[in-house]
């Protein structure tokens, strides 16, 4: 029984092994797509089934080895005032936030 399953198994794989490659072709009748209009010549098959560089590109993966200083940032400035934002007096409140809706007294 088992000689017989083995060879089953190996008829299987040997069928499901032979396969034909070969090159791309379009079906008969059909033709290959009309010429894009920027481009120089009309593309083959292998040319329409390579992705461009744009549709996969490179990946950086490097990791930090070491730790590094910072570059100076010539666009990193402080405010033109000169110094962080002013500090309010301990102990207020910023102003009140409502959300009540109705008419808008003019100032």
């Amino acid at each position: 029984m088992t000689v017989s399953r083995a060879l089953l198994v190996l008829a299987l794989l040997g069928l499901a092994s032979c396969g034909r490659v070969s090159q791309l072709e379009p079906a008969k009748g059909q033709s290959l797509p009309v010429k894009p209009l920027l481009a120089r010549t009309t593309p083959s098959a292998d040319d329409l089934l390579t992705p461009p560089t744009y549709a996969r590109p490179d990946r950086v993966d490097e990791l930090m080895k070491r730790s590094t200083a910072r570059t100076v940032d010539p666009f990193d400035l402080p405010p033109p005032t000169g110094g962080a934002a002013p500090a309010q007096p301990a102990g207020t409140d910023p102003t009140p936030v409502t959300n009540e809706t109705g008419p808008v007294a003019p100032q």
